[in-house]
């Protein structure tokens, strides 16, 4: 049987903190959760984007899924009600706009991620109301922090596959609402840890073991500022990037 740790919220902002720091970092964000769809763009490439304007050589479909995760992310920022069923359809319908047979809409058939090296992974059938108990159940879970929630709803999302397509960009919005409104920081994997958390997360699909990736992904994608650090975790030595925009300690 799988042992899951305690992961306790590494920072403590209000909601309304949360919120204006997501959205100081809008343009991060966006160029992070583009490149579950391959979106090569530099960082001044998708500022630009975000800002209305075009940008020489980039492809129109990159341009899209720039513009619907901007959409995303500013939607969750500025939604007051807490997450569910409804909210990550909706999620999925802006993200996924240009890409799935149906946005917004749980997958009705079969499904399969490839995982590279000639193995796959078929995901059950979505079951709706299974999906309904699951959510009320993790986030009514007073055992959870804030974070440990969030994770849990974004790796169960990404690994069931629960829609068409746009599945992790999804998941991490949806997580992130849930780290917003309980004032826990965001979750944003640097890029530059990007290979060995698509290896984790490929052998959680495989195994269906999340202990390991929930830890790491705590380690190395949980992140807020400084000042908004919690005192107790505070006092540890610090192994992770502190701000998405490197401006360690600085009130925003």
């Amino acid at each position: 049987m799988e042992v899951l740790q305690n992961l306790p919220d590494k920072y403590k902002f209000t909601p309304a903190e949360n919120q204006r720091y997501a959205r100081a970092n809008l343009a991060q964000l966006v160029h992070t959760s583009s490149r579950f769809e391959g979106v090569t763009t530099t960082l001044p490439q998708t500022k630009t984007i975000i800002d209305g304007m075009s940008v020489q050589g980039v492809p129109v479909e990159d341009i899209l899924t720039i513009v619907n995760l901007k959409r995303g992310w500013q939607y969750i920022t500025n939604l007051k009600q807490p997450l569910d069923l409804n909210i990550e359809k909706e999620i999925n319908r802006i993200v996924a706009a240009e890409d799935s047979l149906e946005p917004g809409e749980f997958r009705s058939g079969a499904g399969n991620v490839d995982l590279g090296l000639g193995k796959s992974f078929e995901p059950p059938l979505v079951n709706e109301k299974q999906e309904q108990d699951f959510l009320s159940s993790t986030l009514q879970d007073d055992s959870l922090s804030t974070t440990d929630r969030a994770l849990t709803i974004m790796y169960h999302n990404m690994r069931n596959q629960i829609f068409w397509d746009g599945n992790k960009r999804s998941a991490i919005l949806a997580a992130n609402k849930v780290m917003i409104d309980g004032g826990a920081g965001l979750i944003n994997v640097p890029l530059n840890k990007w290979n060995e958390w698509n290896t984790l997360i490929s052998d959680y699909y495989r195994t269906g073991k999340v202990s390991k990736l929930k830890k790491w992904t705590y380690d190395n994608g949980v992140q807020g500022v400084g000042v908004r650090e919690n005192k107790i975790l505070a006092k540890q030595p610090k192994t992770r990037q502190d701000d998405l925009s490197h401006n360690k300690g600085k009130k925003r």
